[in-house]
C-alpha cells in the first residue's frame, strides 16, 4: 500500500497586518484556498477539523468540505475530527454522504472526542456522560455506514429501527477513521468495529506510540479482521532551512502551547522545551524539507504507517506562511519522502 501524504487544519485564527484577530470569515476562506493549493499540488488528503472556540473558525468542516468538493479534483477530504460525541450519528452519515456524491466519492469522515470539551455544554450534553456518548454513538455511527438496514438500540436515545439512512454513496462505503490519543481502550475499540486510526501525537516521541500501534494491529489479527490503516497527524512547519522554519514557527508556537497550557494548567514551556519539541525526538515536524522528510520516514517505518497527516496550520501563523509550507511540503518534502521509502 503506497503511503498518503495530507494535510490537516482547524482553521486557526491569525493575526492580521495590525496585530487583532482576523474575522472568522477570512480564516474559512483561506481554508478553502489551502485545500485548493493542496489539490493543485497533487496532495493525497486535506483534513478540517471541528472545534467550538474563539482560537478556531471551523466549527462545521462538513460544510467547508463541500465548498472544496466542488473546487477540487482528485484530493481527499475529510475531517479531523468530527467531534462524534456532541454530534448525531445518522446526521454525520448524511452530510458526509452528501459530500461524497459531491466530490465523486472522494469524502472520509475521522470520528473522535475531540481535544477541548466546549462542545458538551454548547449542546447540552452532560460532561457525566462522556464515555457513554462516545461509545454508543461510535456504535450507531458503525450500524449506519454498513448502509444496511440499522436496528440499534441504546441507552442514549430512543432506538433506530430504519430500512435505509439516506442519502446512500455511490460505493457504499464511506470511509470512517478513528481518531485516537494515546489510550489502549481507544485503538481496541476501533478494531472492534473495523476502522483505521489515526494517532494523534501532539507530544513527545513518535516511537512512544509504537506500542500502541503494536496493539491495533494485535487487536485487528485476534479478532479476525484483515490490517487496516494506520495514520498519524502531528503539527509541523517546512520553510526553506532549518533556522527560517524555527524563527518563523516558535513565535506562533510557544505562545499558543502556554496558553493550552494555562487552561490546563500544565507548567509553561520555555523556549527550551519548545525547540525540543521541534527536534528528532519532538512531536514537532518543523525544519527544511530535508529535515521534515527525514522525520516523516522515521515515524513511518516506526509506526508502519499508512498516511501522515501535517497539521500545517498552528496559531496565529499568517495565511501567507501557510500556503508556502503547503508548497514546500508537496513539491519538495513529499518527493524526498518516497524517495527515502523506495516509491518514488
Amino acid at each position: 500500500m503506497s503511503l498518503e501524504l495530507g494535510l490537516d487544519t482547524f482553521g486557526d485564527i491569525a493575526n492580521g497586518p495590525d496585530g487583532t484577530p482576523l474575522h472568522p470569515a477570512t480564516v474559512i476562506r483561506e481554508v478553502l484556498a489551502e485545500g485548493e493549493l493542496a489539490d493543485r499540488l497533487g496532495l493525497d488528503f486535506f483534513g478540517i477539523g471541528e472545534h467550538h472556540r474563539d482560537d478556531y473558525a471551523v466549527s462545521a468542516p462538513d460544510v467547508l468540505l463541500a465548498g472544496l468538493a466542488g473546487r477540487t479534483e482528485r484530493i481527499r477530504l475529510g475531517t479531523s475530527v468530527t467531534v462524534l460525541s456532541s454530534d448525531d450519528p445518522i446526521r454525520v452519515f448524511q452530510r458526509f454522504s452528501t459530500v461524497d456524491a459531491i466530490s465523486g466519492g472522494r469524502a472520509e469522515i475521522t470520528v473522535g472526542r475531540g481535544s477541548f470539551i466546549e462542545s458538551f455544554p454548547l449542546f447540552g450534553l452532560d460532561l457525566g456522560d462522556y464515555e457513554t456518548l462516545f461509545e454508543e454513538k461510535l456504535d450507531l455511527l458503525a450500524a449506519v455506514v454498513a448502509e444496511q438496514p440499522v436496528r440499534w438500540e441504546g441507552s442514549i436515545r430512543p432506538p433506530v429501527r430504519v430500512e435505509k439512512v439516506m442519502p446512500a454513496t455511490e460505493s457504499g462505503h464511506l470511509p470512517v477513521w478513528v481518531g485516537v490519543g494515546g489510550t489502549p481502550q481507544s485503538v481496541v475499540r476501533a478494531a472492534h468495529y473495523g476502522f483505521p486510526v489515526v494517532i494523534a501525537i501532539i507530544g513527545g516521541s513518535a516511537r512512544q506510540f509504537a506500542p500502541l500501534a503494536d496493539l491495533y494491529r494485535r487487536a485487528l489479527s485476534e479478532m479476525g479482521k484483515p490490517e487496516l490503516p494506520i495514520g498519524v497527524h502531528s503539527p509541523g512547519y517546512v520553510a526553506a532551512t532549518d533556522e527560517q522554519a524555527s524563527e518563523e514557527f516558535m513565535p506562533h508556537f510557544l505562545p499558543y502551547m502556554n496558553k493550552l497550557g494555562r487552561e490546563r494548567r500544565w507548567a509553561p514551556m520555555g523556549r527550551e522545551q519548545a525547540l525540543q519539541q521541534l527536534g528528532p525526538d519532538g512531536a514537532v515536524y518543523c525544519g527544511s524539507p530535508e529535515t521534515v522528510a527525514a522525520k516523516i520516514v522515521d515515524t513511518v517505518q516506526v509506526l508502519g504507517l499508512s498516511r501522515f497527516q501535517l497539521k500545517y496550520s498552528f496559531g496565529t501563523l499568517p495565511h501567507d506562511q501557510r500556503m508556502e509550507c503547503i508548497r514546500l511540503y508537496a513539491e519538495e518534502v513529499v518527493p524526498l519522502v518516497r524517495a527515502q521509502l523506495g516509491e518514488g
